[in-house]
C-alpha cells in the first residue's frame, strides 16, 4: 500500500464545511410541502413532522432551515415581518387607538414593500391554496393574536371581522387600485378605517 493511497476514503476529495449539497433544493421542497400542509390543515393542524414527511426530509432539517413552525409559516407565506415581535408592540400602548395602530401597521407594511402581500392577495382570488394561506396568515399570525390578548367575548369572530377589513383594504387599494382609495394619503385610510377596526376588536358585537 502506497504512503499516499492508503487509509479509508483515499482518493476522495475532502468535503468542505457548510451547507449540505442540494440544500437549496431541499429548502424549496420543504416550503412547497409546508404551503400544501398549511393550506390543507391550517396552522394548528400542521406539524413539522408531517411537513418534513411530505417533503421527504428529516424534521431536524426543517428546524435547521426555519427554526420552528412559526418561522416556517412566515417563510412559506412570504411574510416580511415577525408577528410575534410586531403584535406586542401594537398592544403595548393599550386598547385606546389600537384599531388605528393596526391599520397603520398594515398600510405601512404594504407601502414599504407590498410584493409579498400582493402575491398572497392576487393568488387568493384564483388559487385555493393561496387563499387558505392568506386566511391562516390573517386569522392566526396577526389578528388572532391581537384578539386573543384582548380578553373579549368572541375572539375568533373579532379576528375574522378585522381580517375582512384588512384583506379588503389590501385588495381594493393595492391590487385593484380603485380610485380614490388607491391614491388618498395613508393617514386618510387610517383615520377612516381605524374606528371600525377598533369596534370589531373591543366593542359590543351583539
Amino acid at each position: 500500500m502506497s504512503p499516499t493511497g492508503g487509509g479509508r476514503g483515499a482518493g476522495r476529495p475532502a468535503r468542505r464545511p457548510g451547507r449540505p449539497p442540494g440544500s437549496g433544493n431541499t429548502r424549496e421542497a420543504v416550503l412547497a410541502a409546508a404551503r400544501a400542509v398549511f393550506a390543507e390543515r391550517g396552522f394548528d393542524g400542521a406539524s413539522l413532522r408531517v411537513i418534513a414527511s411530505a417533503a421527504g426530509v428529516d424534521p431536524g432539517m426543517v428546524r435547521h432551515f426555519f427554526g420552528d413552525k412559526e418561522g416556517l409559516f412566515r417563510a412559506a407565506s412570504r411574510i416580511p415581518f415577525d408577528p410575534a415581535e410586531a403584535i406586542p408592540s401594537l398592544l403595548a400602548a393599550g386598547l385606546d387607538g389600537l384599531g388605528e395602530r393596526i391599520v397603520r401597521f398594515f398600510v405601512s407594511a404594504w407601502e414599504a414593500g407590498p410584493a409579498p402581500f400582493a402575491a398572497m392577495l392576487r393568488g387568493a382570488t384564483s388559487h385555493e391554496r393561496s387563499a387558505a394561506m392568506l386566511r391562516e396568515f390573517v386569522t392566526h399570525a396577526v389578528v388572532g393574536r391581537v384578539a386573543a390578548a384582548l380578553d373579549r367575548p368572541n375572539p375568533a369572530l373579532r379576528a375574522a371581522l378585522v381580517g375582512s377589513q384588512l384583506v379588503g383594504l389590501g385588495m381594493v387599494r393595492y391590487i385593484l387600485r380603485v380610485e380614490p382609495l388607491a391614491s388618498v394619503p395613508a393617514d386618510t385610510v387610517v383615520a377612516a378605517l381605524g374606528p371600525t377596526v377598533q369596534r370589531y376588536l373591543t366593542g359590543d358585537l351583539d
